[in-house]
């Protein structure tokens, strides 16, 4: 089987509050507002090497025909998450933490680098990392 390749990969990130989000993620990653979409419900950030797109959904709202849960943003783990690789990973997570993120683990040292796990404002995880040689390479 051929499998084609994809074009592109976006980021989509739900939160019940954008201007709050926009705010949180400009302060926090150093991501920035490059433009508002779909009559303002969605802001496209910029800054990484792959956009970031954080949607406006209701809190209680559906999320999706065939799914039985409805949006909560209570922190919540999930098994996709966002990696901003950082130079200064003390500095990162200081203005995260300044911006509204909670510290939940770290920094601490691992082969490939330090790492410090966090929770957002809307209850997504997110993780700071910072490579000491080539990233994940030996």
């Amino acid at each position: 089987m051929n499998t084609p390749s994809p074009v592109a990969l976006l980021i989509n990130i739900d939160v019940p509050d954008l201007a709050a989000a926009v705010r949180f993620y400009e302060a926090a990653t150093g991501l920035r507002l490059n433009r508002r979409l779909f009559g303002g419900s969605v802001a496209e950030m910029r800054g990484a090497a792959v956009p970031v797109y954080l949607l406006e959904k209701p809190e209680g709202s559906g999320a999706g025909p065939h799914v039985p849960q409805n949006r909560g943003y209570a922190r919540h783990w999930t098994p996709l998450h966002l990696d901003f690789v950082v130079e200064d990973l003390d500095a990162a997570v200081a203005n995260a933490i300044a911006a509204g993120a909670t510290l939940e683990t770290g920094p601490t040292l691992h082969a490939w680098g330090y790492i410090a796990t966090l929770g957002d404002p809307f209850g997504h995880g997110l993780c700071f990392l910072q490579w000491t040689g080539q990233g994940y390479e030996p």
